[in-house]
């Protein structure tokens, strides 16, 4: 009986793992400031503030800055732009135009859901 629970417990907890709307499993902006090129390409998720937006319709680019106390990055959205001071969380992949010697020139998240 206690294999069973335990098992049922384990296949809950991998089941939450994937879960994008658990407190926790977030990059702290910082990290992919400092090694941007580990994070090149993968998708994570940041909580942050928002402090500035941008939307320039001739190339119906949107975009804004993310403030997740330890530093800040741009998010790329397709999506309609959040409120400047909104506290949201974003699941994105991080972009660099280029890495040039461990510092990443154009570090972008581009966002893919926001939760």
């Amino acid at each position: 009986m206690k294999r069973i629970w335990a098992g049922a417990i384990l296949a809950g907890l991998l089941l939450l793992t994937g879960c994008d709307y658990l407190p926790f499993g977030f990059t702290a902006v910082k990290e992919i400031v400092a090694s941007p090129a580990q994070f090149e390409g993968k998708e994570i998720r940041v909580k942050g503030k928002v402090k500035d937006i941008t939307k320039v319709p001739l190339i119906d680019l949107r975009l804004y800055v993310l403030d997740d106390g330890s530093g800040e990055v741009t998010v790329v959205t397709q999506n309609a732009l959040p409120a400047v001071n909104e506290t949201i969380t974003v699941k994105g992949v991080v972009e660099s135009a280029a890495i040039l010697g461990g510092q990443s020139l154009g570090l972008r998240i581009r966002e893919t859901k926001r939760l």
